[in-house]
């Protein structure tokens, strides 16, 4: 992003609730106009707000198109900001409770802002699901923010909140001496119209396989995580698989989201009864142990479903083009010009209409498999015996889930924040999991439902 000045700070600066930075980008639009819902509406903590960018004309357009039809509000201040400008980070983080970066690809732009909170005390909220922005930043400013108080959470939007309540949502269903083995998740998107992805979802995925080398340093360097105790012999999952009950085919999905509930649960396994809050009541303290003393840490993976083997076939090819071009420059820059062309339309620089946003639905499914007791999952070369299907479903992903989801997991964080952890750098499981976040997602839109409850033949 190009060098801004910053914003000129006035002797005592009013303290937002939370300022939206890059509130003028595709998302950043949406994260806007659902915030708007509930400025100041009865019983919402959010009673001010900021938004941040390079050039306050956009922002104030931006705040004009997420009013329609009602007159924008005129009592939003608008604040210059550049991830560029470290200074202008900085002021940015000393005038709000709590940040929320939407400026993508976070690979490029994202550490400059995390650092700024991490050393201001500003909690920290994002919707990136790029896994080695994400263990770059636990692995640079975890210890920061512990000390300042800031708390970190990345991936609170599409990637990757659902994934991760969905698992944990599957796993308290395993009661008794029960206990899950392995949940496999299969997303599907559902349109009456053809459905065009966002292009910085795209470049993200271009992204990814540039930085993929990175991650594997970076985790090389750090130390190992803390493995859960998991019933049975690691899984070997194929390629493309076939649910019946589910009707769909799945190709696996390499995504965040199972390196993220992994990090859940390493931290789960570390801390049993979770995360203790900075200042928690006695009844979030119960509720806290409760909830965790329920989830049963479990393997998970993604795959991406369709009910048609032609589609998962499609699937395969434009992941070949990703995986091999984006591993030279000349490569991505191809891909990147030519989205459309490499994803046979799946994605575009003009992004989805509104009617097509408007159309558009996800459904994911979490195909649990597992042991109805202790002794069956210990006896050797035994399969599983049981299985647990759950569903998370709700409107399209990218502009209405993800925006629902962050500005919820804010409030949560505005409501709540004394019952979450003082500072650190955290999944969005593991600090969202015991809290009344799935209640208020179901409130707004998504749904978590128990599909089917069976015992498998031996």
């Amino acid at each position: 992003m190009a060098s801004s000045s910053s914003t000129p700070m006035p002797q005592n600066p009013q303290l937002f609730d939370l300022v939206i930075l890059g509130a003028s980008g595709f998302t950043g639009k949406h994260v806007l106009k659902q915030a708007l819902k509930f400025l100041k509406a009865p019983s919402s903590p959010l009673r001010s707000i900021a938004l941040a960018g390079r050039s306050p004309s956009n922002l104030s357009r931006a705040i004009q198109w997420a009013s329609r039809p009602n007159s924008p509000p005129t009592d939003i201040p608008l604040l210059t900001a550049d991830t560029s400008d470290p200074d202008s980070l900085r002021a940015v983080c000393s005038r709000t409770r709590l940040l929320l970066n939407c400026v993508g690809p976070f690979r490029r732009h994202g550490d400059p802002v995390v650092a700024a909170c991490a050393a201001s005390g500003c909690d920290y909220l994002d919707i990136t699901g790029e896994a080695e922005f994400m263990e770059r930043m636990e692995a640079r400013y975890h210890e920061s923010a512990v000390e300042s108080g800031s708390l970190v959470v990345c991936a609170c939007g599409f990637d990757s909140v659902p994934a991760e309540l969905g698992v944990l949502f599957n796993s308290v269903q395993w009661v008794g001496e029960s206990s899950p083995y392995r949940v496999v998740g299969y997303l599907t998107a559902e349109s009456e119209r053809r459905i065009v992805g966002n292009f910085g979802t795209f470049e993200s995925a271009v992204l990814a396989v540039e930085s993929v080398k990175d991650l594997e340093d970076l985790r090389r360097s750090t130390p190992a995580r803390t493995r859960p105790a998991i019933p049975g012999p690691p899984p070997k999952g194929a390629l493309i698989e076939h649910q019946k009950k589910i009707g769909l085919w799945g190709v696996v999905l390499p995504s965040a989201d199972s390196t993220l509930v992994g990090r859940t649960f390493s931290t789960l396994t570390e801390n049993p009864y979770g995360l203790p809050g900075r200042n928690e009541t006695a009844e979030m303290v119960e509720k806290r142990k409760a909830f965790w003393s329920s989830v049963k840490p479990t393997h998970f993976e993604v795959k991406l479903g369709s009910k048609h083997l032609l589609s998962i076939f499609v699937y395969i090819i434009i992941g070949i083009f990703i995986g091999l071009l984006g591993k030279t420059s000349f490569g991505r820059w191809l891909l990147l010009k030519y989205p459309s062309v490499f994803t046979f339309g799946g994605f575009s620089k003009n992004g989805p209409s509104e009617e097509e946003v408007e159309s558009a639905s996800f459904k994911m499914w979490f195909v649990g498999h597992g042991y109805s007791k202790k002794n069956v999952a210990t006896e050797r070369n035994r399969k599983p015996d049981m299985e647990i299907i759950t569903r998370v479903m709700g409107p399209e992903m990218g502009y209405v889930t993800t925006p629902i989801i962050l500005i919820q997991c804010a409030l949560v964080l505005l409501s709540q924040r004394d019952n979450l952890p003082k500072g650190g750098v955290y999944t969005p499981g593991i600090v969202f999991g015991a809290t009344d976040l799935r209640d208020r997602l179901q409130q707004n839109g998504l749904s978590f439902d128990v599909i089917t409850k069976s015992k498998l033949s031996s």
